[in-house]
């Protein structure tokens, strides 16, 4: 039951931090430099402010517990930032990398057809966020409704001149992906033939 509640709890905590970071710093008062950072000290005690209480030691625990890597320790230990994912504005610092040929995209099955229209743009975030493997993108898809996968021909993207990054966690990030460079991957390809197909009427 204790191990249960403490994973929890460090579930929840990872959650608040992530909203904390990524999104809404000022909830609590707190300032990210242009990259992103907060200090670990005063990030501590600013969440101790409210209702939440959370030690150093917990704090390492969740980001070192974090299976995708939400958060990032600076090389001194003094100051932490979400890895990607924000809305608030920041400059991660991250040099432009050649991506490999082909990386995935997980989404839900009722924005088929205006990402087929408009393409992958960031909407609320700064970047889409992209995955070296089907299974991940799997999982992000999930979140939204019924998963699908896109194919981005990414390689091609970089040699028409967009550019891609690699953030802390192993994430690709770029701008947007035009309507051009996507395509189902195998897993779903028959779906968006199926989604693409008119309604008839009854």
């Amino acid at each position: 039951m204790t191990h249960d509640f403490n994973k929890s709890r460090e579930a929840k905590l990872s959650k608040i931090l992530s909203f904390i970071l990524r999104h809404k710093p000022s909830t609590i008062g707190l300032a990210l430099d242009s990259q992103g950072w907060a200090s670990i000290e005063e990030l501590l005690a600013k969440i101790g402010t409210s209702k939440i209480r959370i030690s150093r030691e917990e704090l390492l625990k969740i980001v070192a517990n974090s299976e995708k890597a939400r958060f990032t320790i600076s090389e001194d230990n003094l100051r932490i930032r979400a890895a990607q994912g924000h809305s608030v504005p920041v400059d991660l610092g991250l040099q432009p990398q050649a991506p490999p040929s082909v990386l995935f995209h997980g989404t839900a099955m009722h924005l088929l057809n205006s990402i087929l229209s408009e393409g992958l743009k960031p909407k609320a975030r700064q970047q889409v966020h992209l995955s070296t493997d089907e299974a991940t993108a799997h999982r992000v898809g999930q979140r939204h409704g019924k998963p699908f996968i896109f194919k981005i021909e990414a390689l091609r993207m970089h040699a028409k001149g967009f550019k891609f990054y690699i953030a802390d966690n192993g994430v690709w990030l770029t701008d947007q992906v035009p309507p051009e460079f996507l395509a189902p991957s195998s897993s779903t390809a028959d779906s968006a033939t199926t989604s693409r197909q008119p309604k008839l009427s009854t």
